[in-house]
C-alpha cells in the first residue's frame, strides 16, 4: 500500500470546513425559537435546497464507502439503488406528497394516526427511530471512522464515532432543520466536486478509455441484470426488491421526507424530489465506478470499505485530498444530523407531546434538543459493532429488508384500498414484521434478502387485505383525506407553463433512468 499521512494544508480544509458548518449551526440557532423551526425549519425551504438536501443526505459516508467497496468486490449492480431512486421519487412526488403536505403533518406516523389509529403510529414511529439510529446513524458513524483511521490509524473507533456525532448533535440540536438543510447543500456541492475530480484521475491512469475499464473487470462487473445465483444482487431482486426498498426510504422515511414537510409549497415540494431523483443518477459515475476501476489499478485492497479511504489518500494530490476527505467527513455529519434531527422529531411528536399537551413552543424545542443528544449517545455506541457484519453496504440493506415490506404495504395499497382498515394496519405491521425477521434469521427458501422482500411483500398484502375485509370497514368521511385522488396530481401546477411542471421533468427523468438500464444491462 503506497502512500501514507495527510498534509498539514489537507487537515487545514478538514477543520476549516468544520468550524463552517458548526458556525452555521449557531447563526441559524439563533433564529430557531419553536418545535416548528426545530423539526421543519419554519415551512420556508425551496426547490432547489430540497433537492441539494435530499442528495446530500442519501449520499452519506455508508453510501460512498459501502458502494466503492460492492462494485470492487462484486460489480456495479448494486448501483441500482441510487440510479433508480427516481422512480420511488416520483412516486412520492406523484402521490404521497399532496397527501401530507394537505394534512398538515409534522411526522409520516401522523398520516397513519389519520388513516387507521394511533397503534400504527406508535409502532411505525418506533421501527422508524430504531432504524435511523440503529442503522443510519450507526452505519454513518462507523464509515466515517473507518474513512478516518485510514488516515490518522491510531484512532480508536468508539471515542472517533463519539467525536463526529457530538459534532453534527451539536449544530443540529441547535440550529434544527434549517441548520441540517444549509449544511447539506454545501456538502452536496463539495461531494460532488471533489469525487468528480478522483473520477477523472482514475480514467486517466486507464488512458480515457472505456474500453480499458471495461476490459481490465471480471466478465459481468459492468451489468446491473445478474444471474439468478448472483451473490450481489439477481435479477428477481432488482424487480421484487429494489424498487419496494427505495420506495419506503423516499416516500414514508421521516429521515428523508422531513425536508419536502418543510417545503414552501407543493410546488417547491414537488420540484425538490424530483431535483434529487436527477441528482441520484450522478453516484453511479463518480462513486461506482471509481470503485470498480479500482480494482484494475489496485487489485490487492482486501476489505471492500477500504477502498474509497485508500483511493482519497493514493491517487488525489495534496489540497484535493483535504477537500475530497472534508466531503466525506461532511457526508458523515449530513446522514448522523439528518437522522437526529428526524428521530428527535419522532420521540417529541409521536410520543412525548400526546402525553403532554400543555407543552408550549418552547418547550417542544426544549425535549428535541435532549432527544437529540440522547440518540446521538446511543448511536455512538453501537456503530463499533458494525464491523463484525460481512460489509457495510451488506448490513445496510439486509437490515432494511426486514422492516421495510409491512410498511411498503400498508402505505402502497392503504392509499389506494379504501376498505383498508385500522385492524388490517395493524395486524400487516406485527404479523408482517415477525415473519419478515423470521424469513431474513432462518432463510427457509435460501433466498437473496431482496427476493425476501417480494415473497414478504406479497404476504403482508395478503394479511392487510385478508383482516381489512373480515373486520368493520373505516368510515369514508374519516379517512378521505389521507386517500388519494387523481386531482392531486395536478395540484400546484396550476397555470404553469409545461416547461416547469413537475410530470414533465418526470418523464425526462424515467426516460434518462431506462436509457441508463439499458447501456448497463
Amino acid at each position: 500500500m503506497e502512500g501514507s499521512g495527510i498534509a498539514t494544508i489537507d487537515i487545514a480544509i478538514i477543520f476549516g470546513y468544520f468550524a463552517l458548518v458548526v458556525g452555521i449551526g449557531l447563526w441559524i440557532a439563533r433564529s430557531t425559537k419553536t418545535g416548528e423551526d426545530l423539526f421543519l425549519g419554519g415551512r420556508s425551504f425551496g426547490w432547489g435546497l430540497i433537492g441539494l438536501s435530499l442528495f446530500a443526505s442519501n449520499i452519506s459516508s455508508t453510501t460512498i464507502i459501502g458502494l466503492s467497496g460492492a462494485a470492487y468486490t462484486t460489480g456495479i449492480v448494486n448501483s441500482v439503488y441510487e440510479w433508480m431512486s427516481g422512480i420511488p421519487l416520483i412516486i412520492a412526488a406523484l402521490i404521497f406528497i399532496p397527501l401530507y403536505l394537505n394534512a398538515r403533518i409534522t411526522t409520516i406516523p401522523e398520516y397513519l394516526e389519520g388513516r387507521f389509529d394511533r397503534r400504527s403510529q406508535l409502532f411505525f414511529s418506533g421501527v422508524s427511530i430504531f432504524a435511523t439510529i440503529m442503522i443510519e446513524t450507526a452505519g454513518a458513524l462507523y464509515a466515517g471512522t473507518i474513512v478516518l483511521q485510514a488516515f490518522f490509524p491510531n484512532l480508536q473507533m468508539w471515542p472517533t464515532a463519539l467525536g463526529l456525532a457530538l459534532i453534527a448533535g451539536f449544530y443540529t440540536a441547535s440550529g434544527g432543520l434549517k441548520a441540517v438543510v444549509y449544511t447539506d447543500a454545501i456538502q452536496a456541492v463539495i461531494l460532488i466536486i471533489g469525487c468528480s475530480i478522483m473520477t477523472w484521475i482514475l480514467y486517466g491512469k486507464l488512458d480515457y478509455d472505456w474500453a480499458n475499464v471495461v476490459a481490465s473487470a471480471p466478465e459481468g462487473h459492468f451489468s446491473v441484470v445478474r444471474p439468478l445465483d448472483d451473490e450481489g444482487l439477481p435479477w428477481p431482486g432488482l424487480l421484487m426488491g429494489v424498487p419496494f426498498l427505495g420506495f419506503w426510504y423516499w416516500s414514508t422515511n421521516q429521515y428523508i421526507i422531513q425536508r419536502a414537510l418543510g417545503a414552501k409549497g407543493l410546488d417547491h415540494a414537488r420540484w425538490g424530489l424530483v431535483f434529487a431523483g436527477f441528482l441520484k443518477i450522478i453516484p453511479l459515475f463518480i462513486m461506482v465506478i471509481p470503485g470498480a476501476m479500482a480494482l484494475a489499478l489496485y487489485p490487492g485492497i482486501e476489505n471492500g470499505d477500504g477502498v474509497f479511504p485508500y483511493l482519497v489518500k493514493n491517487v488525489l494530490p495534496v489540497g484535493l485530498t483535504g477537500l475530497v476527505l472534508a466531503g466525506l467527513i461532511s457526508a458523515i455529519l449530513s446522514s448522523v444530523d439528518s437522522a437526529l434531527n428526524s428521530s428527535s422529531t419522532l420521540v417529541v411528536i409521536d410520543f412525548i407531546k400526546p402525553n403532554k399537551p400543555d407543552l408550549t413552543d418552547t418547550d417542544i424545542a426544549k425535549y428535541g434538543r435532549i432527544t437529540t443528544v440522547v440518540l446521538m449517545v446511543i448511536a455512538a455506541s453501537w456503530a463499533p459493532q458494525i464491523q463484525h457484519f460481512t460489509g457495510l453496504w451488506d448490513y445496510l440493506q439486509l437490515m432494511f429488508s426486514i422492516v421495510v415490506p409491512p410498511i411498503a404495504i400498508i402505505f402502497l395499497v392503504g392509499v389506494f384500498f379504501k376498505r383498508g382498515n385500522a385492524q388490517g394496519a395493524f395486524a400487516t405491521l406485527m404479523l408482517g414484521t415477525l415473519i419478515s425477521i423470521f424469513m431474513t434469521v432462518v432463510n427457509p427458501f435460501e433466498f437473496h434478502y431482496t427476493m425476501n422482500v417480494g415473497v414478504m411483500l406479497l404476504i403482508s398484502t395478503i394479511i392487510f387485505v385478508g383482516v381489512s375485509l373480515a373486520t368493520p370497514a373505516p368510515d369514508p368521511a374519516e379517512i378521505d383525506q389521507y386517500i388519494f385522488k387523481k386531482a392531486l396530481l395536478g395540484q400546484g401546477m396550476e397555470d404553469k407553463p409545461w416547461y416547469i411542471d413537475y410530470r414533465t421533468h418526470m418523464v425526462v427523468l424515467v426516460a434518462l433512468i431506462l436509457y441508463i438500464l439499458v447501456v448497463f444491462w
